[in-house]
């Protein structure tokens, strides 16, 4: 004879444990075996099998509109962090025109400093000849 697959051997337990076991087993195989019975059982039950699906449904309704709200959010920090992106890049640009500039403004500047020092230095060199002459 074929042993089914659900049949096992079970340990040394108590009485009670053995009947929990078995009558776990015997559930299992009525599901297996026969769903056509386990429906109809449903059926003489009020309908669980129906709520069921609805709480099935319900689910999967929850998990759509809580995967669209992620995304949704997920899409706005995106494009928040985009914007942020740019806008910095473009306050970097300012920012390093300006030190371009302010770099040439202290180029300037030291040229006319030397050209004053330079000035200066002849000035001071003809008053020094004028005063031993």
């Amino acid at each position: 004879m074929e042993r089914s697959s659900l049949e096992f051997k079970l340990p040394d337990t108590h009485e009670e444990g053995k009947l929990y076991v078995v009558d776990s087993l015997n559930n299992l195989n009525k599901l297996n075996v026969c769903p056509a019975e386990s429906q109809h059982e449903e059926d003489n039950t009020g309908g669980t099998g129906e709520s069921m699906a609805g709480s099935h449904a319900s689910n999967q309704r929850l998990f759509l509109v809580t995967f669209v709200l992620t995304l949704t959010v997920s899409l706005a920090l995106v494009s928040f962090v985009i914007f942020l992106i740019f806008q910095t890049r473009n306050e970097v640009d300012q920012i390093s025109s300006r030190l371009l500039s302010e770099k040439k403004n202290i180029e300037e500047l030291k040229k006319l400093n030397n050209i004053i020092l330079k000035h200066l230095n002849q000035s001071r060199i003809k008053e020094k000849n004028s005063a031993y002459s």
